[in-house]
């Protein structure tokens, strides 16, 4: 299956000039095209785009640091990222858990219970 860069862009939250940017500066980022330039997505390339946007972004590395980083080490690169993503996961799952937890009225914060007493 093929993603268009306004889907994957969106996908992202990125804009898809950042995606084209990326891809003139990256090797890893070698989408598909037609005749017409128009680029398509694969899920590879998709995961290569959250890579990248990852380290940019969220590590706010340079786009020279970035490319470094994916030279040198790309496996560890890549073992890292996929850590911190199951960090973000397990912390949605949780919060999700806590909110069903807490329900509608939420329990007293920390403090108020005193307030209460008085």
């Amino acid at each position: 299956m093929y993603y268009s860069i306004g889907e994957v862009a969106e996908m992202i939250d990125v804009t898809p000039s950042s995606i084209r940017y990326w891809q003139s500066n990256f090797k890893e980022l070698a989408p598909r095209t037609n005749a017409k330039g128009t680029r398509y997505f694969t899920k590879e390339d998709i995961e290569t785009v959250k890579l990248i946007n990852y380290l940019v972004k969220d590590r706010g590395l340079t786009i020279k640091g970035a490319q470094q980083k994916l030279t040198d080490n790309k496996a560890e690169t890549i073992n890292n990222w996929e850590i911190v993503k199951r960090l973000q996961e397990l912390k949605k799952e949780l919060t999700g858990i806590r909110d069903e937890i807490e329900g509608p009225s939420r329990s007293p914060q920390r403090g108020d219970d005193k307030k209460e007493e008085e």
